[in-house]
């Protein structure tokens, strides 16, 4: 009972606190750990100690899994180069460098153990990066690379202390720390890719959601017991299987699966990724009790954890820079090359995490020194969430490093839509035969305003409602008066609850199926980034971006006396119409009487065009 009032009391902690730093405006992880801290200090908290077993089997298998399924495997293959060289290539430079340190400042530790504090602190943590650089807006080449790195690089810090930890007690040659890492690396990989072969095979064979969310809920720990059992890497495994299996997940699974697997894991991140970080300051009122009973100073004790802090820090900067014609190539379509702000961002963002402090406790206890080496730890992870990452956002703001434009999301969005729609359209025509009850109409109708609420976000005449802003808000209350008479009736007893949760499902799904803008139009219309263009088509080449003419008005409109939502203006006449949800949809009209291609935005502050021959945007 008592293990169960602690846990209870943690997770209010936990989220009691987590609201706290939102309304703040603090990364929860930053005060998450400082609450921490505190707490360990107040008479009557128990001690809670982070095992590394629970730590290594029971979080990071499913925190690295919520992570691998959402992390977009076109992304990482696209910034492979650039996240080997962080999770493999920097882990080991960081690990030689920290236990060359230590090793010279406290001598007795030995090189052995001075090298396993070194991959303790080397790897930074997936969580408390993009949790950070999410929240303040980072581009998304940043984001995606350091969830990269965060992935792959326990992987290297804990073969290379498993290494570090045998070669206390024998000698081990460079060939067989080489062939250490090739068995764990290569044996995790294959596991990992086996799992996914089974799992997709059961799901393609599966239609209950509850059953794959089962499923799902195995696979992290399966992947990772497999690995260690055979003596390879279980942190790759769960990584690959991740990567695979999100990335397969639109044709392997029902829309059902995908929508409770989604939220499933969204959950279990979040109360495990804050919990983590709790725990983390927990830990600190025992770790500087057990430095109280050692016999090296005070003053060497505060150096060696202050320069290891310093030194992962300046580490990583060092690593970075030099490598970065290495990590940087220019941004495909237009040649550009990401300024060195980003460089220097990607640099500083290697806040440490739950795996550094867990992986100390696997040095065995008869390590000398072993509680200066914990203390290490504990310093590099508190040091680094509070100082790297309170200064994150000061330092992006500085640097005027943009964030993803909602303009260029919304325009993406918008196309994407479109050509898909586009082959839905094509499909229906081959299957189409006599149509007596209207129905490829009707699918027409949903299809055209799903797209045109996707346009709406982008510009429309200011400060009047949308039409997809109309409907959601007529639907929403119809929805809602709906669903007040079903639980009338269920009140009654009438009917069935079984048939009762149906209806009710039924109107959620649908309720959640309606277009409602992420961001308002006024906040795309601040949007002030430069666009890149979207894929090759002549006609936008031939058709550059001009200053809009007209009188803010479409004539046919005006003499149809009909209102328009949003106008376009075409490229090659200047014509002005109006767009596709306007009534009469006069711009594309005007496009299949003259055949002229590209039409621009006439609204204030956008410059997208649009071809209506290969239906893409620039």
């Amino acid at each position: 009972m008592e293990i169960a009032v602690l846990l209870v009391v943690l997770a209010v902690g936990v989220l009691a606190v987590t609201a706290v730093a939102e309304r703040i405006g603090i990364p929860a992880p930053l005060v998450l750990i400082v609450a921490g801290v505190a707490a360990s200090y107040v008479p009557g908290v128990p001690e809670i100690t982070l095992e590394p077993e629970v730590v290594l089997l029971g979080l990071l298998p499913p925190l690295l899994y919520a992570t691998a399924i959402q992390t977009s495997l076109v992304d990482f293959n696209a910034n492979r180069r650039s996240i080997l060289l962080l999770s493999v290539g920097l882990i080991i430079f960081t690990t030689a460098g920290i236990g060359v340190l230590v090793h010279l400042l406290v001598p007795s530790v030995g090189w052995p153990a001075a090298f396993a504090i070194g991959a303790v602190v080397a790897p930074p943590d997936a969580v408390a990066a993009t949790a950070v650089g999410r929240r303040i807006g980072l581009p998304r080449r940043i984001v995606t690379i350091l969830e990269g790195e965060s992935l792959l690089n326990d992987a290297t810090a804990l073969v290379s202390l498993r290494t570090a930890i045998a070669a206390s007690g024998a000698a081990i040659s460079f060939e067989e720390v080489g062939l250490d890492f090739v068995v764990a690396a290569g044996g995790g990989v294959a596991v990992g890719a086996v799992i996914f072969l089974v799992v997709a095979q059961l799901r393609k064979r599966l239609d209950d959601p509850l059953m794959d969310t089962a499923i799902s809920l195995i696979v992290p720990f399966a992947a990772y017991i497999a690995a260690e059992e055979l003596e390879a890497s279980g942190v790759i495994a769960v990584v690959v299987a991740g990567l695979l299996l999100g990335h397969k997940a639109p044709v392997i699974q029902t829309a059902q699966s995908r929508i409770a697997e989604r939220i499933n894991w969204r959950t279990i991140a979040f109360v495990l990724e804050n919990v983590v970080f709790l725990l983390i300051g927990l830990q600190a009122a025992r770790l500087f009790d057990d430095v109280g009973n050692s016999d090296l100073g005070g003053g060497r004790i505060a150096a060696v954890c202050v320069l290891s802090l310093v030194g992962v820090i300046v580490l990583r900067l060092v690593w970075v820079f030099p490598a970065r014609y290495l990590l940087v190539r220019p941004r495909a379509g237009t040649g550009e090359v990401p300024p060195a702000s980003y460089t220097f961002l990607l640099g500083w963002a290697g806040m440490r995490g739950v795996v550094t402090l867990a992986a100390a406790f696997i040095i065995p206890e008869e390590t000398r020194h072993r509680e200066v080496l914990l203390l290490i730890a504990f310093t590099v992870v508190a040091g680094t969430l509070l100082i790297q990452g309170l200064s994150l956002p000061w330092l992006a703001r500085r640097l005027d490093v943009p964030s993803p434009d909602p303009m260029d999301d919304a325009l993406a969005r918008a196309t994407l839509l479109q050509q898909a729609s586009k082959a839905g359209l094509h499909e229906l025509e081959q299957l189409e035969t006599d149509d007596l009850h209207g129905v490829a109409d009707s699918i027409r109708q949903r299809l055209d305003q799903r797209n045109f609420a996707a346009w709406e976000r982008l510009g429309t005449t200011a400060d009047e409602e949308t039409p997809s802003e109309l409907y959601s808000r007529l639907r929403l209350s119809m929805i809602e008066a709906e669903r007040s008479r079903v639980l009338e009736v269920r009140s009654s007893g009438s009917v069935p609850s079984e048939v009762v949760a149906e209806v009710l499902s039924m109107l959620d799904i649908e309720e959640s199926m309606l277009d409602r803008a992420g961001q308002s139009r006024a906040e795309l219309r601040s949007s002030t980034s430069v666009r890149r263009p979207g894929e090759e088509c002549e006609h936008l080449e031939a058709a550059p971006h001009v200053e809009t003419g007209g009188d803010g008005t479409c004539a046919a409109c005006v003499a149809d006396g009909t209102r328009w939502v949003a106008l376009r203006e075409c490229l090659a006449c200047g014509h002005v119409a109006c767009c596709d949800s306007s009534p009469k949809r006069h711009a594309t009209a005007h496009f299949h009487d003259s055949a002229h291609p590209v039409m621009q935005s006439a609204e204030p502050g956008e410059d997208w065009r649009w071809c209506y021959v290969h239906h893409i945007t620039a």
